[in-house]
């Protein structure tokens, strides 16, 4: 993998970090508009899907959908849509940095599911790291809970949820183009989705009966949809040119990015034991990472056929 490979990927996953947090910022602002969150989670898989879509077709790829990957597209999106309505229902009232932070425990459920699912070899140091990590979210989650309440609790639902998404998304992964597994898991969603608003409609439920959103809310919601697009096709393409043990300790930088705009846009400011929190779970996440290459350096090679 020669250099500029692995410098084009490394400023890909940068430019993932700079305009993911937007996403947030566009749900938090169509939110704070009345929008209702299942709402905002549907509009993500229709302007997603729309978008994705013409890509799938300039890149020349098959739309059609193998078969053995249906149950596992479908799955993915069911978590997907879980992920987004606990991480949209968080922020709806709390800071996005003090979202993301919790919601950045996900490596290390991803690592003990990991371990628990497919058998990874997780020694005890990756283990005393989450569980610090874990550590590092209460610190966040503790000052949160007493100013918001229980929903302080819904980013750390969308760890797990995303946790979950990230397996099946690596079960498949060996077989299907991650563009056109966008392209499907965002049709996928959007079918579950409409079914429930439609049925939620009129009933008054404040989370799914859909409103008709007034001027710049049309623009947070396409927002939601286009910022998801553009920034996880940064990641799948920086992951396409660079290893991703050289690309996970710049996701961190996606905190420093949500605190600025959290602050510019809302005013809000992390306090002094989150800006802890988040220390404390970007070094456990930043030790896991070392660990994971340590172990890659050891792991023997295939034997040849």
């Amino acid at each position: 993998m020669t250099d500029d490979r692995i410098l084009r990927g490394i400023v890909l996953m940068l430019v993932f970090c700079l305009l993911a947090p937007l996403l947030d910022v566009s749900a938090k602002l169509a939110a704070q508009g009345g929008i209702p969150v299942g709402q905002i989670t549907t509009a993500r898989f229709v302007v997603q899907g729309a978008l994705m879509l013409p890509v799938v077709l300039f890149m020349g790829l098959s739309l059609r959908l193998p078969r053995r990957a249906l149950g596992f597209v479908i799955l993915r999106a069911i978590f997907l849509i879980l992920s987004t309505f606990s991480f949209v229902s968080g922020i709806a009232v709390m800071p996005v940095a003090d979202a993301l932070a919790i919601a950045f425990v996900e490596p290390f459920i991803v690592l003990i599911l990991g371990s628990l699912i497919f058998g990874d070899h997780v020694g005890p140091r990756r283990i005393a790291a989450s569980a610090v990590g874990f550590g590092g979210a209460l610190l966040v989650i503790q000052p949160s809970l007493a100013v918001f309440g229980w929903v302080a609790l819904w980013p750390l639902g969308t760890a797990f949820f995303f946790a979950f998404y990230m397996l099946v998304t690596r079960a498949i992964s060996a077989y299907m183009h991650p563009v056109t597994m966008q392209f499907h898991t965002s049709w996928t969603g959007l079918l579950i989705c409409l079914p429930v608003m439609l049925a939620a409609e009129g009933t008054g439920w404040a989370e799914f009966d859909p409103v008709w959103p007034q001027g710049l809310l049309w623009l947070w919601l396409f927002g939601v949809g286009f910022w998801a697009a553009v920034s996880h096709m940064c990641m799948t393409y920086a992951l396409k040119y660079a290893p991703s043990a050289t690309l996970a300790p710049l996701h961190y930088s996606e905190i420093v990015v949500a605190v600025a705009l959290g602050f510019a846009v809302f005013g809000d400011f992390p306090n002094a034991m989150t800006w802890a929190g988040i220390a404390v779970i970007v070094s456990s996440g930043l030790y896991i990472i070392h660990r994971e290459r340590l172990a890659a350096r050891v792991r023997p090679l295939p034997s040849a056929p």
